[in-house]
């Protein structure tokens, strides 16, 4: 326990000097923009920006694929445009035209990857810069809207709408700036944000911290809940029902911002947890990742191993004995008519 307390009080001594620095970074450049001594740039199309405050999973990557669906529902024209975390290149590419798909993962990155694979009809495209990936995205396609997949920090970019996502687990700590905390900038920020989304509300216990610092802000707000599909899908897209799982002995394995998220949207399966192994978030999977892996789903005498659609994609070269299954994970708003007004306003 001594140790544990020199450990985080010398922590507290080498990081806070960095996270002043990091703050006064970050104040500078926002300062820049407020008032206009820098401007973002234009594209020709509206642009959604779906951001977050904080690093760690707040769940950005179904809520795009979420507004996707639904700008196309009402006719829309839809490209999305992400950094690409994870690749090995750093040019703008096109993942997909929406509809040759992409057969390798690292030359795009995971979740942009992953988008691609699930949404059909959108062009995808990756770039360190959001706003030459949407030059490149308007230019090369007749796009009405851009979804910026973690735009918020990205001030290059105009954009129309500005959607920021709260993970329901944030606490006054995980609130300071990086790297003593979380927060990529203060929470005063969050004024340029047009609405906010408390996330996995049905995840976590009820955070007081949470009701508390944002129940007075002027900014809309509205929640949204994780759910799964009642399929689960191996890597070949053999599927499974999860009542096949329920009471049944699982082990875990995940590479996300929130880990502890995942665990406990499984647990409502019902099966029984002997196992977690967690990684950071966009963790690309060495054999012995793997094979660790495989020994302790056999030493807890695992009957499946379950993992995220985003990890399944890097593991297609994972042989074992035992079933490897990833879950497909839904994201439910409320209330919902509120989000699809802010899109709809944009076109009205």
């Amino acid at each position: 326990m001594l140790k544990k307390i020199i450990n985080n009080y010398f922590f507290k001594i080498i990081t806070f000097p960095l996270s002043l620095l990091y703050g006064f970074v970050s104040s500078t450049k926002n300062y820049l923009y407020d008032t206009n001594i820098i401007k973002p740039k234009h594209l020709t199309c509206k642009v959604i920006s779906v951001g977050n405050i904080t690093t760690g999973g707040s769940g950005k990557t179904p809520t795009v694929e979420f507004l996707a669906h639904y700008l196309k529902s009402i006719g829309k024209n839809v490209g999305i445009i992400s950094r690409g975390y994870g690749r090995k290149s750093k040019d703008v590419l096109v993942v997909t035209n929406g509809i040759t798909k992409p057969l390798l993962w690292e030359k795009f990155g995971d979740e942009a990857f992953l988008l691609s694979n699930k949404l059909d009809g959108i062009p995808i495209i990756v770039g360190n810069s959001k706003y030459q990936a949407g030059l490149k995205m308007v230019n090369n396609f007749n796009i009405d809207v851009i979804i910026v997949d973690d735009g918020f920090q990205h001030r290059s970019l105009y954009r129309d709408l500005d959607i920021v996502l709260i993970n329901s687990k944030d606490t006054s700590r995980a609130h300071r700036l990086i790297p003593i905390g979380l927060l990529r900038e203060h929470l005063r920020n969050l004024k340029r944000a047009d609405l906010l989304i408390f996330t996995k509300t049905n995840i976590h216990e009820k955070n007081d911290y949470i009701f508390e610092k944002f129940n007075k802000t002027k900014t809309g707000k509205i929640k949204s809940l994780v759910e799964f599909s009642s399929i689960l899908k191996n890597k070949n897209n053999n599927e499974i029902k999860t009542s096949d799982v329920e009471s049944q002995d699982v082990y875990l394995f995940s590479a996300l911002g929130d880990n502890e998220g995942f665990k406990k949207t499984i647990s409502k399966i019902g099966c029984n947890i002997v196992g977690h192994h967690r990684y950071p978030d966009h963790h690309r999977y060495k054999d012995y990742d793997l094979k660790k892996i495989q020994e302790l789903a056999f030493k807890n005498k695992a009957k499946f191993i379950i993992t995220t659609e985003k990890d399944m994609v890097k593991i297609k070269d994972f042989k074992t004995s035992i079933d490897v299954y990833a879950v497909q994970m839904v994201l439910k708003f409320s209330p919902e008519e509120k989000l699809k007004k802010y899109v709809n306003d944009l076109f009205n």
